[in-house]
């Protein structure tokens, strides 16, 4: 179990490898990731515009924007490319027992 502030999202297969996936957690919508290697949690709106990121692909560690193309970095949230120039919030992940975990709210 992880420490204190994780909240139980989900069982680690049912997220499939590069997919996103909408999840809520605390009021908080999240586009949730598995690569390879990693699970990420990133909020799921865009910052340029109203859209859901769990709609969008991913490649790499980043996830598009289907609306208008801009790439999200899924580890700092930070924008790759155009139209989106602000960041969206990136949130704590971790994974025991094959479960998922994440940490919308407090210091981190």
């Amino acid at each position: 179990m992880p420490e204190s502030g994780f909240i139980d999202l989900c069982a680690l297969d049912v997220l499939e490898e590069d997919v996103p996936r909408r999840f809520e957690a605390a009021g908080v919508p999240l586009a949730v990731v598995r690569t390879a290697s990693e699970v990420f949690a990133i909020h799921d709106i865009c910052s340029h515009s109203a859209v859901s990121l769990s709609e969008g692909e991913v490649e790499g560690r980043s996830v598009s924007c289907w609306l208008h193309g801009s790439r999200f970095d899924l580890g700092t949230g930070k924008p790759l490319d155009p139209p989106a120039t602000r960041p969206v919030p990136v949130y704590p992940v971790r994974v025991a027992d094959g479960r998922v975990y994440v940490r919308v709210a407090g210091e981190f």
